[in-house]
């Protein structure tokens, strides 16, 4: 099993010089990927600008979308956005879809939330038209750059419910779920559900089984995982936000170290940690833990 480390995104301090010494440990250590995502309502950096900083900072991992909400875009500056990072990286991206769980997004940015789920499948299909050098409007030819990997960046559902991946399984790679409370029988659940729309859709092949949680190391690693996840968590309300933080075990290497094991033996084929502190040193932590479950 994989083990990719997303940016510590949702922290209120990364900054440029952490982001530059997180792209070189990251790329530098026995990570799979390094990745970010989108939130919009929030007091975080960019998740297309931190992938477009990743391509160019770093030479060996995957660089991931932990979610792209497809329905927030226009289709053809979506292609040409993602084609663009995926030349910058060489062809290492790898996009997760989905259509976002907050409210609060969707109003900012004045996108309607009727429809979303068509406007997903409606998007998805273009982006693979347009990077299979679609045509486009009168007097040009395509929506460039051509993407380096063949017909664009392998494309995951971040559904997990029956509905999502039902359809998602006539379109994605894969899947990318959550495990909040790092429960590597909760992602099973997730996988098998997944398998099962792929074999309903009749797909030959197996889905691409991903997966991630929060997690922290290193002294007051339980006090500041807790309070990242409590304000993160907050737009759910005080009380749900607590009760899902107290639940949160990723906070010592032996929690970790355990989490890994048992995660592998359900068949994940990679894991996302996302970090609750932008300290570079815990990309070190994380580091020496996976090293430790791949040498067993």
């Amino acid at each position: 099993m994989d083990v990719g480390l997303a940016f510590p995104q949702m922290t209120p301090d990364l900054d440029r010089d952490r982001v530059r010494r997180w792209c070189r440990a990251v790329d530098a250590g026995p990570f799979s990927s390094i990745s970010a995502g989108e939130r919009i309502a929030f007091d975080n950096l960019d998740g297309f600008t931190l992938c477009t900083a990743a391509a160019a900072l770093t030479d060996r991992v995957r660089i991931g979308f932990n979610v792209v909400v497809a329905p927030w875009h226009a289709p053809a500056l979506l292609a040409k956005e993602l084609a663009s990072i995926d030349v910058l990286s060489g062809g290492r991206v790898e996009v997760a879809v989905g259509v976002g769980g907050r409210e609060q997004d969707y109003e900012v940015l004045g996108s309607p939330l009727r429809n979303r789920f068509d406007r997903l499948d409606d998007t998805v299909a273009e982006l693979k038209r347009l990077w299979a050098g679609g045509s486009v409007a009168d007097g040009a030819a395509s929506v460039g750059p051509t993407p380096v990997q063949p017909g664009g960046p392998p494309l995951l559902c971040s559904g997990t419910g029956p509905k999502s991946l039902a359809r998602a399984a006539r379109w994605a790679d894969g899947l990318t779920g959550f495990t909040l409370g790092a429960d590597p029988a909760e992602a099973a659940a997730t996988f098998a559900l997944a398998e099962e729309a792929w074999q309903a859709a009749g797909r030959t092949e197996r889905p691409r089984l991903v997966t991630g949680t929060f997690a922290a190391l290193g002294p007051g690693a339980q006090e500041t995982l807790h309070a990242f996840a409590r304000r993160y968590l907050d737009v759910f309300g005080t009380d749900v936000a607590a009760w899902l933080t107290e639940r949160m075990p990723l906070h010592t290497e032996e929690a970790l170290h355990r989490f890994l094991v048992d995660l592998a033996a359900t068949g994940c084929e990679e894991v996302i940690l996302v970090p609750a502190d932008s300290d570079p040193d815990q990309v070190r932590r994380f580091a020496d833990v996976v090293a430790d479950v791949a040498a067993a």
